[in-house]
């Protein structure tokens, strides 16, 4: 007997702790989820990318040879845009990224170089921050990478571009509709990504800042109730 009442005990705890979860997530789900919209590929479509990033200047994001920020106040980074390598700094660890040839990665603890197994877990660890955390700062000007698919989207009566990353980064497969303001400019994107469980969720794209190379680049982004705070951006030709 009282066993049983020790495992009806749990069973409530158990049930009080998640059921206002699951009721909160149905009730998220049932609002915010969207099916992937249908668009057309082609010429309209690139000539609205093309629109986005003349809106963002994206000749001086070209020649912006070195990029630094912190995203969320946890992961520290300077890219060497030009030489396409990056320092990534979060707590003790230190790891260099070559991104054009992975064997040159290498890892540090407390500024000492490290091997083998620990070495090849911060390497991993810092490929999947850069992939995210750079999302946030330069996903505008990613729109014509290669694997990349752009379709031109009525979303609420507004010409919006949908854009599909086939392969490349960590989640390939990835879908984001930017939603634009008149000039080209991006306001938000809704996204249908792998790491999320409801698709369609809106993410802000509106709080921007010019670094000093010309670079157009966000500080915050609203994400439903979160918010993605990228500081002490620099960019410099």
């Amino acid at each position: 007997m009282k066993s049983k009442k020790i495992l009806k005990i749990i069973t409530g705890v158990i049930i009080f702790l998640t059921l206002p979860s699951v009721l909160f997530f149905g009730f998220v789900y049932f609002k915010y989820n969207e099916d992937l919209p249908h668009g057309i590929q082609g010429k309209e479509a690139d000539a609205l990318a093309y629109k986005m990033l003349e809106a963002l200047d994206y000749d001086a994001y070209k020649s912006t040879n070195t990029i630094e920020w912190t995203f969320k106040r946890r992961h520290h980074y300077k890219w060497e845009k030009a030489e396409n390598t990056c320092d990534v700094y979060w707590k003790e660890y230190k790891v260099s990224l070559n991104l054009n040839d992975a064997s040159q990665h290498k890892a540090y603890v407390h500024s000492f170089k490290v091997d083998g197994g620990l070495a090849n877990k911060l390497i991993e660890k810092a490929v999947k921050y850069f992939n995210n955390d750079s999302f946030w700062l330069v996903a505008p000007y990613k729109v014509f990478d290669k694997g990349t698919e752009r379709r031109l989207v009525n979303y609420n009566n507004k010409k919006s571009l949908l854009v599909t990353y086939t392969s490349g980064g960590s989640t390939p497969g990835d879908s984001y509709l930017w939603l634009l303001d008149d000039t080209g400019k991006p306001t938000a994107f809704k996204m249908w990504v792998s790491i999320l469980p409801i698709d369609g969720l809106e993410a802000s794209w509106n709080d921007w800042t010019t670094t000093e190379s010309g670079a157009q680049l966000p500080t915050f982004h609203k994400l439903f109730v979160l918010g993605l705070e990228i500081n002490h951006i620099k960019g410099v030709e």
